[in-house]
């Protein structure tokens, strides 16, 4: 992992690919307002399974969508959304810091009540590495209202004891490289 996505943080980072996967902000549907529980769990990896809750509305989905959008059509050379009966399915491939991203999701659920993202990724770390592949599936239910001490956009990692808004997110997309042309 390169400094500047640690700058940024795991969870927050995995939760921005895993929630826009690099998508159009018109192409997945907009989440039911209030607090969701995401779990994270890496497969075929010592990570420890990652939860989280993200309190939501229907302007911050969108804000989030929108945000990641400009960013990943400058490091992205593929972003492939279909929907299915069941869902929908992405493709992308992605170049951050010199490291090449091949991903594939599928993304199941109602996004009222539940939705799972599965996603397989096959990192080409170039000659600093041999190549990697992951499979991370994320598991979001919806849990109710915000508490009264949460507002839309704040997400609480574990333990409650760091809590961060996305729309503070933005001014962190600085510190990733710029694509190259």
């Amino acid at each position: 992992m390169t400094r500047e996505l640690a700058a940024c943080g795991l969870g927050l980072c995995l939760l921005l690919a895993m929630q826009a996967e690099v998508v159009r902000a018109d192409d997945l549907p907009i989440r039911k307002a209030g607090l969701w529980e995401m779990k994270m769990i890496r497969t075929g990896s010592p990570m420890p399974e990652l939860a989280m809750q993200h309190c939501t509305d229907e302007t911050v989905d969108k804000e989030m969508h929108n945000m990641v959008s400009p960013m990943a059509n400058q490091i992205c050379s593929k972003q492939d959304v279909q929907k299915t009966a069941t869902g929908y399915i992405t493709d992308s491939v992605c170049s951050v810091g010199g490291i090449s991203v091949s991903s594939h999701s599928e993304i199941t659920g109602d996004f009222n009540s539940a939705y799972t993202v599965t996603t397989t990724s096959h990192s080409d770390l170039g000659a600093k590495s041999a190549p990697h592949d992951t499979v991370i599936r994320m598991e979001a239910k919806w849990l109710g209202a915000c508490k009264p001490d949460q507002k839309p956009g704040d997400i609480i990692m574990p333990g409650g004891g760091f809590k961060l808004n996305v729309k503070d997110a933005s001014k962190l997309r600085g510190l990733l490289p710029a694509a190259k042309q």
